[in-house]
């Protein structure tokens, strides 16, 4: 069982209290990868929603001529693979791990049940995702247009 300090540290999980954290405890898996290693390839049937406890994992996607796009590298206390999850979709990227790197995986059918089961917490997890999602649109917003800008 995962323990319930792993779980604190994930910027995905740190509104839930202690009852909610020990029921995520029982469901999220902890996974090691060595460097190198997918966590997930493009066009795979979605496994759950990854969150990194220690490591570096790099999001790619492979351009239509063969070149691979890197798309984010990601660190302790990032999570990915909500998006297959919320679309009902396979991946549309690849995940490899850069270092040794370990994950902690919401498996995508307990979140399912979650979803329908326990509807209060799985409504804070959404919440959370979403505040994180739309930060990071911002950024990119305002990279998008700082880059515009100066050229």
């Amino acid at each position: 069982m995962v323990s319930l300090e792993m779980l604190k540290e994930q910027i995905l999980l740190e509104d839930l209290d202690a009852s909610e954290l020990k029921k995520m405890a029982g469901v999220v898996k902890e996974i090691p990868f060595k460097k190198g290693e997918h966590v997930f390839r493009e066009k795979e049937d979605t496994k759950g929603i990854f969150l990194i406890h220690s490591g570096k994992v790099e999001i790619s996607k492979i351009t239509p001529d063969g070149w691979k796009q890197t798309l984010a590298v990601l660190t302790k206390g990032s999570f990915f693979g909500e998006l297959s999850i919320i679309e009902h979709r396979i991946h549309e990227a690849n995940a490899v791990s850069l270092e040794d790197t370990v994950v902690l995986c919401i498996p995508k059918e307990d979140f399912e049940r979650m979803e329908n089961e326990d509807l209060l917490l799985a409504s804070k997890i959404m919440k959370r995702l979403i505040l994180v999602l739309s930060k990071n649109l911002r950024q990119m917003n305002e990279k998008f247009l700082n880059a515009l800008i100066s050229y």
